[in-house]
């Protein structure tokens, strides 16, 4: 999954400022998932557990909030501009793979904001994980079609 995020900001990094700080941040939300998936057993007593969970929620509630209201709306403005009736399709049924995962995300960082009990923490962890990998998979397929896709038009334009 982390070399699928470095390929992704190789490939679409110098696209647009947004695309690579947005990048980045998805970095970091992986970086913070990689090391709360090193501790073997959460004690909801240790108050580095705690914080690390608790700054693991907010980039990833920033990550996502910025998807969706940064970069999807850029994205899908682009298509329509172009006026790409496929592109539009498309973000159309990625919008749906990527909103599934936004309800995991979201009850995740709940559950974690409400409660101190750590006991079923690595099994969240665990479905979060697959979440996340769709998510990135369909993100990546999104800035694929609905930008990459019109680099050349994009170039062409006055």
């Amino acid at each position: 999954m982390l070399q699928n995020c470095k390929s992704a900001q190789e490939r679409w990094g110098g696209v647009s400022t947004l695309i690579d700080r947005w990048l980045q941040e998805r970095q970091e939300v992986l970086v913070d998932f990689c090391a709360l998936g090193k501790i073997n057993d959460f004690d909801s007593k240790n108050t580095l557990h705690r914080e690390k969970l608790k700054t693991f929620c907010e980039i990833l509630v920033d990550y996502t909030s910025a998807g969706h209201f940064e970069i999807y709306d850029q994205l899908v403005q682009e298509c329509k501009e172009l006026k790409d009736s496929n592109g539009l399709k498309a973000a159309d049924a990625l919008f749906q793979a990527i909103d599934t995962t936004t309800e995991i995300i979201l009850d995740f960082n709940d559950k974690y904001l409400e409660t101190d009990d750590l006991k079923t923490l690595a099994t969240d962890l665990s479905q979060l994980g697959v979440s996340l990998e769709a998510r990135f998979s369909a993100e990546d397929q999104m800035i694929d079609v609905l930008h990459t896709a019109h680099s050349e038009q994009i170039l062409s334009i006055p």
